[in-house]
């Protein structure tokens, strides 16, 4: 196989902030495979919580650049096995070369991804929009210039109730909330009961990641479901989160791709609980990639490309939280510019 690399730094349309930063620009890197005179597209995000970087992220592929282009792809799960003794310590860069070669592979093959997967779109979830934190009249601003059915706000302020307050008495749309490690387990208990009375269908990783048992005693008490973020980073801890969170939020980034992701989907659903998928603020390339999973998730945030003023891509386009895929087979990602 042929390999490129393509680093980008995109803007974003707001300052998006969260509990713990604030960022204007997200760096990515798009990852090219080639082979038989077809293309793959892959794509992972830096991160500063997991210290990673995108200089750090190709220099991780470029390390190992010889084998990938000697290497002869037949399947991309085998391409995973083979590729994760290499990248075990950089599951980042192994998410962007499983993500081109699942891309890689559906175009061989003629087909879409979900197509290869026998897969029926027809009651795919609807992505919500986030709502990063600023000051409550600012909150209220971004969400009446993005009309929208799901909302996902970001929370880990001293107002956190009266910021849902002041945006439920703007619209009554679907409320989500992500505290992003903000929150304490009193906290946690008590605003899961206030969140419930306005309309919010679930709270994403409340305490800090290793609290588990903060997070046994607020399972047991929360008014509102909770799904794993920080607290379910790779496989192994799926089973972990179970009798702790109600869900898990699967990144595709964070576990190494597709192929790591399918597994966590089925292994939490065997183990009762409920599944999404988020974002770390890709662009089309590897939300494109999400999509195809869609059919087997409970709930999606993959609103990416909403959040940055450029893109990397076509591919999929997101209406009223409605995803359509592109005309292309594959993820249906093709890079802008080259």
């Amino acid at each position: 196989m042929e390999l490129h690399l393509f680093p980008y730094a995109l803007k974003f349309r707001h300052t998006f902030t969260i509990s713990r930063k604030s960022k204007d620009v997200q760096p990515l890197l798009v990852v090219e495979l080639k082979q038989d005179g077809m293309h793959g597209l892959g794509e992972t995000a830096d991160n500063s919580y997991y210290h990673i970087t995108v200089p750090m992220l190709m220099a991780s592929i470029e390390k190992h650049r010889s084998y990938i282009e000697q290497y002869r792809l037949q399947t991309p799960a085998q391409f995973w096995a083979d590729m994760y003794p290499l990248l075990q310590d950089d599951m980042f860069a192994l998410c962007a070369l499983d993500i081109a070669a699942y891309d890689l592979h559906a175009k061989l093959q003629g087909k879409k991804l979900y197509e290869l997967w026998n897969l029926d779109i027809s009651n795919n979830p609807l992505t919500d929009y986030t709502i990063g934190i600023d000051t409550i009249e600012n909150m209220v601003k971004k969400l009446q210039e993005f009309p929208w059915p799901i909302y996902k706000i970001k929370l880990g302020t001293k107002e956190d109730i009266k910021i849902i307050e002041a945006l439920r008495a703007h619209t009554t749309a679907t409320f989500r909330v992500d505290a992003n490690c903000a929150w304490g387990v009193e906290e946690t208990i008590k605003n899961a009961a206030a969140l419930k009375n306005l309309g919010v269908e679930f709270i994403e990783q409340p305490l800090a990641a290793d609290n588990w048992e903060g997070m046994k005693e607020v399972y047991e008490k929360s008014a509102l479901p909770l799904f794993a973020d920080e607290s379910c980073i790779v496989e192994a801890d799926v089973a972990r989160c179970s009798g702790y969170f109600h869900g898990i939020n699967i990144k595709l980034t964070k576990c190494g791709g597709i192929t790591p992701a399918l597994r966590m989907i089925h292994q939490a659903k065997a183990l009762g609980m409920q599944v999404m998928t988020g974002s770390m603020n890709e662009s089309t390339v590897g939300t494109s990639a999400v999509a195809h999973l869609l059919p087997l998730l409970d709930f999606v945030d993959m609103d990416g490309p909403l959040l940055l003023a450029e893109d990397t891509a076509t591919g999929i386009r997101i209406v009223d939280g409605k995803i359509f895929y592109a005309s292309g087979n594959g993820t249906g990602a093709e890079l802008l510019n080259r």
